[in-house]
């Protein structure tokens, strides 16, 4: 049986669903002047970006925190 995770406000998202969120709230050039990184600021794609969010932890992180502070809005 799946742990169940009240508090945590990322249970049950994919990380597909947090760029999709993130690009509609801000949009590309918004969220590549909030978090810099390549994949946000030059030819941006939802595909190029999961491939480096999957592969660098401290860029996921921030985009977990930005999709979390979205929330509170």
């Amino acid at each position: 049986m799946p742990e169940q995770q009240p508090n945590n406000p990322l249970h049950g998202i994919t990380l597909k669903a947090i760029l999709e969120h993130l690009v509609e709230v801000y949009s590309w050039d918004e969220l590549g002047d909030r978090i810099r990184i390549n994949s946000f600021n030059h030819d941006p794609s939802i595909k190029s970006s999961l491939t480096f969010l999957r592969k660098t932890p401290w860029a996921r992180e921030k985009v977990e925190r930005l999709y979390i502070k979205s929330l509170k809005k």
